[in-house]
């Protein structure tokens, strides 16, 4: 099996930004194999009394790539769509909207969320690696470095592909921590 049949897997040796990348990736990858080949039926499935969805979820990540590696990162304003929601009458707009969205939109969304960020911490990796600050502050003036960003997105990622698992194993029955090899969305 070639690393190209499993792009999802970290590194077993390299380096402290590599490990972290890796982790976020397989994150990453196994949450958008969980959320796969849906129509808007399976996306909306929901489970208990809880309100998430695959398709909420797919919304709800791409944005917090978006804030992660624009907004917090280096100050970016958020662009569209979220640009235009209105946040203070809904602070869950992304969950609640995000039945209106066909597969299509919510796959591209995602996906192009992922892109971007990957490419934005590609940068910022090269520029000042892990240690450097982030737009972001603290009140009291402080600012968290990149690798602390790195980190809080692998948490996210780990809440909510927990999630996705519950809910896509009760959409058709799928299961397991990784996609198969040569998977690809």
């Amino acid at each position: 099996m070639s690393d190209n049949d499993t792009p999802w897997e970290p590194p077993l040796s390299g380096t402290e930004a590599e490990h972290l990348v890796g982790a976020l990736d397989r994150m990453r990858w196994t949450f958008r194999w969980k959320a796969d080949e849906l129509d808007a039926a399976g996306l909306q499935v929901r489970i208990g009394a809880s309100a998430l969805t695959l398709g909420g979820l797919l919304k709800h990540l791409a944005l917090q790539e978006d804030y992660a590696f624009g907004t917090k990162l280096s100050g970016e304003p958020l662009g569209a769509p979220w640009d235009a929601a209105d946040w203070e009458a809904d602070e869950d707009w992304e969950f609640t909207t995000a039945p209106q969205d066909s597969p299509e939109e919510l796959y591209g969304l995602y996906d192009a969320a992922v892109e971007r960020a990957r490419a934005k911490l590609t940068a910022a990796l090269a520029d000042g690696g892990l240690d450097q600050p982030i737009h972001l502050s603290w009140d009291d003036g402080r600012h968290p470095s990149l690798r602390r960003l790195v980190c809080d997105l692998i948490e996210e990622y780990g809440r909510h592909t927990g999630h996705a698992d519950l809910l896509r194993e009760a959409v058709d029955g799928r299961v397991g921590e990784d996609p198969p090899p040569g998977w690809r969305p």
